[in-house]
């Protein structure tokens, strides 16, 4: 386990967790901020790409797990990104649908805020979140963090307008 909130506990994922991300990044509405689901195949990739920055980073999207039922209800946690010309340290989340609008969200971006300070030493940590991205803008302004700047990606063949949202020690 690397953090535990009320609700939670966050832990690295693992290949076992490939059929519980499936029920994640394969939801069309889900996955609407990235252009709709991703294929079994990008799912593996996405899965080996978290293990990776485990390895890299020692930190990286951990399995969100609720206590109450020990399901993998989402992912939440830090990772490097590319922002403009540099890397960003990033708090990342992704819920299972049926898990929105239930406070899981920021309970564990909360702790991934708190763990990026505390045990990282950061001095600044962000969110970066698709503009059309309501939702996950809401849960980074009741994290603290307020827009800094913005820019424009291009993923999956479409060019989509990202905003910073960032938070200081």
């Amino acid at each position: 386990m690397i953090l535990e909130t009320e609700r939670l506990y966050l832990r690295e994922l693992n290949q076992t967790d490939f059929k519980s991300l499936c029920e994640i990044l394969r939801d069309e509405k889900t996955m609407y901020a990235y252009e709709g689901a991703f294929s079994d195949i990008e799912v593996h990739e996405w899965l080996d790409r978290q293990i990776f920055r485990y390895q890299k980073w020692g930190f990286g999207l951990w399995a969100v797990i609720l206590k109450e039922t020990d399901e993998l209800i989402g992912q939440c946690g830090l990772t490097m990104q590319q922002w403009k010309d540099r890397e960003v340290l990033e708090i990342g989340y992704i819920f299972q649908r049926r898990y929105w609008h239930k406070g899981y969200a920021i309970e564990a971006a909360k702790a991934c805020k708190k763990y990026a300070f505390d045990i990282l030493n950061a001095d600044e940590v962000c969110s970066i979140i698709r503009d059309t991205n309501i939702a996950s803008q809401n849960v980074a302004v009741r994290n603290g963090m307020v827009v800094a700047d913005s820019w424009t990606k291009h993923y999956r063949g479409v060019d989509m307008p990202h905003f910073r949202y960032v938070v200081y020690s």
